[in-house]
């Protein structure tokens, strides 16, 4: 074997690891935010779950990714561990697709998929055919690698050295180590899988030692999701162990089963695949992972508990004067994916906390309690922090590889922010006027305070409206918020002149007066931003969304 054969060898890996990784991203650009709805939705059942995510993987191409997912998910209180225990599995299944399709030997068509696909990335102007045109193309370059490492590999059985080397590969433990190292560094159990097959198909490996390598795979499969777990909650870690725990013990029950009757599954596998050993290594693949899921799944439940011996207790709580966010940052699991749910799920977090310290502030405007007015300050800080935080967040998301669908979302999301952080604000303001209150000594008549407490209510029910469209990504309270809003435009109106007519009639002095008509305008602003809230999940601008749903 010459300094070329190598080369081609490492160029031909290069390719295919391109190709592979291009094909995966462009698939979970075009289709993942859908893909991520369906996973959300099928997996209340883990038969489902397990299906789904078998699906789900083998479009991706990546069970590694799958279960970063997962784990993203749960971290994010999106998914609990019994639902993540199916789509996991169905995963290790989804995943022996690429050996299935490296099996068929479509190197001889690639440079078919190689100009389509160039075709299609140049000449097509719709991002999403443009993402299909990159699958195609990243399709066509993962054969093309195949074929140079295949061509490359032929040269291996002239080397001495390599067949001295493969010879003594014979030792079951050893097989299984040597899978797991290769595939914890390259990340990818079907690369591995796909390289093995190739040397399988040039005579430089007997079909037995394969079938090790291959459950050694199984456990370096799990490193992705174990590294992406280490930032995330408790249950995000117990989520990469129900993979690392899958795995391990579906290993060890079919290494055990190998050393009893490794000639029958041999003979059994081959038969099965025609004779041609490099259809019987996609096969075992395969048929391993389907019997570990046959086995296991109906334990699953047990290696959910399991996993509470080795991740015990619960996470400690967040206090908001910690300055902490709970689902998103670099102490937080990161899944492309899933990077504008969670930012989403921590934009709710942070528009209830804004609900609730307006609320918070305007009972202190009437009570004038020290411990209440400090609090409101508090969480204005804490709701800065965040405002912050999450910008630079969706900064960072927005210069990754998200799903287009999320990519469109993102506008959206700095908007709410500002609107969430813009309420924080007024609910500041309120208390600055609870403290002058206190100061100056200001009383407000009884119809002033009742007037206040009629509008802070329907402000407290649009703001929970927009918050609940936004969360869920529903039109339901849609009509509501309208109605709100031109209710609360109009009371605003009205209390503007009532209050007016008090002055004159010196019901109530100058200092009120101005702090009262500060609260009302205040609080018209906050139904304003609950409405940009509201009108975020649509695509049109607030005014003209409103213009369309009035007319309809």
């Amino acid at each position: 074997m010459n300094v070329g054969n190598i080369l081609t060898l490492i160029g031909g890996l290069g390719l295919f690891l391109y190709g592979m990784r291009v094909m995966s991203d462009s698939i979970e650009k075009a289709a993942g935010a859908k893909m991520r709805s369906f996973l959300a939705f099928f997996t209340k059942n883990k038969f489902v779950g397990m299906l789904f995510g078998m699906i789900f993987c083998a479009i991706i191409q990546s069970s590694s990714a799958t279960t970063v997912m997962v784990v993203s998910f749960v971290n994010a209180g999106l998914m609990n561990l019994f639902q993540a225990a199916g789509v996991i599995m169905g995963a290790n299944i989804g995943t022996t697709i690429t050996s299935q399709l490296v099996a068929f030997n479509l190197s001889q068509i690639a440079p078919v998929f190689l100009m389509l696909g160039v075709i299609i990335v140049m000449f097509c102007k719709k991002e999403k055919v443009k993402k299909v045109g990159e699958v195609i193309l990243g399709f066509g370059v993962l054969f093309m690698g195949l074929s140079l490492m295949s061509g490359s590999m032929a040269g291996l059985k002239e080397s001495p050295f390599i067949i001295s080397l493969l010879s003594n590969l014979k030792n079951p433990l050893l097989g299984i180590f040597i899978g797991f190292l290769i595939t914890a560094i390259i990340q990818s159990s079907s690369v591995t899988v796909s390289i093995l097959l190739l040397m399988a198909q040039q005579g430089l490996l007997p079909l037995g030692i394969c079938f090790y390598i291959i459950l050694g795979c199984n456990i370096g499969a799990c490193t992705s999701a174990l590294l992406a777990s280490l930032n995330g909650n408790k249950d995000a870690k117990r989520a990469a162990l129900i993979h690392f725990l899958f795995n391990v013990i579906g290993t060890v029950i079919m290494a055990v089963l190998l050393l009893v009757g490794e000639n029958w599954v041999e003979n059994m596998i081959t038969t099965l695949s025609g004779g041609n050993i490099g259809r019987s290594v996609a096969n075992a693949h395969t048929l391993f992972k389907v019997f570990q899921v046959l086995i296991l799944l109906p334990f699953s439940g047990a290696i959910v508990k399991m996993t509470y011996l080795f991740v015990p207790g619960k996470d400690e709580e967040v206090s908001d004067s910690g300055f902490k966010l709970e689902y998103i940052g670099p102490t937080n699991v990161f899944s492309p994916s899933t990077a504008v749910v969670e930012a989403t799920k921590e934009l709710e977090r942070m528009g209830n906390m804004a609900i609730t310290n307006l609320n918070r502030a305007m009972n202190a405007l009437i009570t004038m309690d020290e411990n209440e007015i400090a609090e409101v300050y508090r969480v204005e800080k804490q709701i800065d922090y965040m405002n912050h935080a999450i910008t630079d967040y969706l900064i960072a998301i927005n210069q990754s590889t998200l799903p287009i669908d999320d990519i469109k979302s993102i506008g959206g999301l700095f908007h709410v922010v500002n609107d969430i952080e813009r309420i924080g604000d007024h609910a500041e303001n309120v208390a600055d006027s609870a403290i002058e209150r206190r100061e100056k000594n200001i009383e407000f008549s009884p119809a002033a305070q009742k007037e206040l407490a009629e509008m802070m209510d329907k402000v407290i029910r649009i703001m929970t409206y927009s918050m609940d469209m936004f969360s869920h990504n529903s039109q339901k309270h849609l009509q509501e918020i309208l109605e709100l809003e031109d209710s609360i435009d109009e009371m605003e109106r009205h209390l503007q002149e009532t209050h007016i007519q008090r002055l004159t009639k010196n019901e109530c002095t100058p200092d009120a007066s101005m702090i009262y008509s500060d609260l009302i305008s205040g609080l018209e602003r906050v139904a304003d931003h609950a409405t940009n809230i509201a009108f975020s999940i649509l695509d049109e601008e607030p005014e003209e969304d409103k213009r369309i749903v009035m007319e309809s």
